[in-house]
C-alpha cells in the first residue's frame, strides 16, 4: 500500500493518534515535573528518612523498563483489587519513569548553584522550604532546560508503550499495529508514524533551545 493510499484510508486516524500521543506526552511530562520537584526536595532535605526515600524512588523508577511497569499496572494490580483503566495505566507508567530522570536533572542543576548563595540565604534567616522555593528550585530548573527538553522528547517516545494495551483511541505506535491488522500497511505505516514523531521532536527541540537562550544563567 502506497503512502497516498494509506493516508486516504487512515489519515483521520493518524491525526487522532497524533493528538492522543501529544495528550499523553503533555500530561505525563507535567506529572513527571511535579513529582520530580517533590522528590528532589526530599533528596536534599535535612530529614534522613525522606532523603533515603527520594534516592530509593529514583533508583527504582530509573531502572524499570516502561513496558514492564505497564504490564505490572495492567495485569498485576487487579490481583490486588486495584483496577485502573488502560489510559490511566499508561499515564502512570509514562509519568513515574520520567519523574526519576527529572529529579536527576534537577539535582545536576542544584549542583551549579554557588555555595555562597546558599550561605547568604541562610544568613537572611530563610528556612529550608523557603530557600528551595525562592532560590534553589528556580535556578535548578533554569539550568536544566536542555536536559528537560530531551526528557520531554523521551517522554513522548515512551508513550509508544501504549501500543502494548488495547488503548482506544490509539497512539501513533498503536495505530501502526491496528493498520497492519486490518490492512497491508507494511513499512509505510511505520514511516508515517515515524515522521510525526520526528517532526514533533524537532519542534520541541527548537522551542527548548529558544527557552534556554532566554533563561540561561550566565556565570
Amino acid at each position: 500500500m502506497t503512502i497516498n493510499e494509506l493516508w486516504a484510508q487512515f489519515g483521520d486516524k493518524y491525526i487522532q493518534a497524533l493528538f492522543v500521543t501529544w495528550k499523553l506526552t503533555a500530561i505525563s511530562f507535567a506529572g513527571a515535573l511535579i513529582i520530580g520537584i517533590i522528590i528532589t526536595v526530599m533528596r536534599t532535605c535535612p530529614i534522613k528518612p525522606l532523603r533515603m526515600f527520594g534516592d530509593f524512588y529514583v533508583q527504582i523508577f530509573r531502572n524499570i523498563p516502561g513496558a514492564s511497569l505497564l504490564i505490572f499496572l495492567v495485569y498485576a494490580l487487579p490481583n490486588l483489587s486495584v483496577v485502573l483503566s488502560y489510559f490511566n495505566c499508561v499515564l502512570i507508567a509514562t509519568t513515574l519513569i520520567p519523574s526519576a530522570f527529572c529529579s536527576e536533572y534537577l539535582m545536576s542543576g542544584i549542583n551549579t548553584i554557588g555555595t555562597g548563595q546558599i550561605e547568604a540565604a541562610r544568613s537572611l534567616g530563610m528556612g529550608f522550604m523557603t530557600m528551595m522555593r525562592v532560590l534553589v528550585i528556580p535556578q535548578a530548573v533554569r539550568s536544566s532546560v536542555l536536559p528537560m527538553t530531551n526528557l520531554l522528547i523521551a517522554t513522548m517516545l515512551t508513550t509508544a508503550i501504549a501500543s502494548q494495551v488495547p488503548l482506544n483511541p490509539q497512539d501513533l505506535t498503536g495505530l501502526v499495529s491496528y493498520i497492519n491488522t486490518h490492512a497491508v500497511g507494511g513499512v509505510t505505516s511505520f514511516l508515517i508514524s515515524a515522521v510525526f514523531y520526528a517532526l514533533t521532536a524537532v519542534v520541541i527541540g527548537q522551542i527548548g533551545n529558544l527557552i534556554d537562550r532566554k533563561v540561561r544563567i550566565l556565570r
